[in-house]
């Protein structure tokens, strides 16, 4: 009985041993396609995931834009105040920004701006500033960031001066949405004409203005056009003509 009892454990590990290197001698074939399997695997892993790292810092670069254009309207709305609120005479762009947080020309406290905003594409609170002439006052605002932007098209009605454009720092946000001019190219005077001052070319008082036949139009109720001699002889086709004046002998 032992000796048959040793055979029968001798046979059952030899039957285990052939099945150990059964499965340890896989085909080369096998093994291979394993191998690329597992390459392709890392691969697709790898692609989704950088397209999915592209698609959101794309939203959220269209994010940023989006708030840059709700902040740049903050702005415009802030200068369109201000210069709504100037009284006849002054300057309706203020000197610098800090004047919209708090209008100095008021005794009591007049905010146009409640608080200076941060650049969401460049997360500082410096901005771009267009002034007229030497900076003599402000026209607009606009990014320091040169990026060029993600919208191009399809602006509300007041920023539709930003379509086409190929930097963000060329989205100027003025207080009319009106695209402003280069820095330096409006001289001090010159842009919206201030309350009581007349445009130029309108008509000021006291001055003829020219009508019909280059005749003046304010001219007194019975009095003979500009230019027309008074002292001419009567004639028969001139009736009612004043008599000539004859000199003394």
């Amino acid at each position: 009985m032992t000796a048959a009892a040793g055979r029968i454990r001798s046979g059952d590990a030899c039957r285990v041993g052939a099945g150990r290197g059964a499965r340890r001698r896989l085909p080369r074939a096998a093994r291979g396609f394993t191998y690329v399997s597992v390459i392709i695997l890392v691969a697709i892993i790898g692609l989704v995931t950088a397209t999915t790292l592209r698609l959101g810092a794309t939203m959220q670069r269209a994010a940023a834009e989006r708030e840059l254009l709700y902040i740049g309207e903050q702005y415009s709305e802030a200068l369109k105040s201000y210069a709504a609120a100037t009284p006849a005479g002054q300057p309706q762009q203020p000197p610098t920004m800090k004047e919209l947080l708090k209008d100095p020309r008021f005794p009591g406290v007049r905010r146009h701006l409640r608080k200076i905003f941060v650049d969401p594409m460049t997360g500082s609170a410096d901005w771009g500033v267009i002034y007229m002439g030497d900076k003599v006052g402000v026209l607009g605002i606009h990014s320091l960031s040169t990026a060029q932007p993600i919208k191009v098209s399809n602006f509300p009605a007041r920023f539709q001066a930003f379509e086409g454009k190929q930097k963000l720092s060329d989205w100027v946000f003025t207080f009319n949405g009106q695209e402003a001019p280069p820095p330096g190219q409006v001289k001090p005077g010159q842009g919206t004409p201030q309350p009581g001052t007349p445009m130029t070319g309108s008509p000021v008082t006291g001055t003829p203005m020219t009508g019909a036949g280059g005749q003046g139009t304010n001219q007194p109720a019975g009095s003979p056009p500009t230019g027309t001699p008074t002292n001419l002889p009567a004639t028969p086709d001139r009736p009612g003509a004043p008599p000539v004046q004859q000199p003394a002998r």
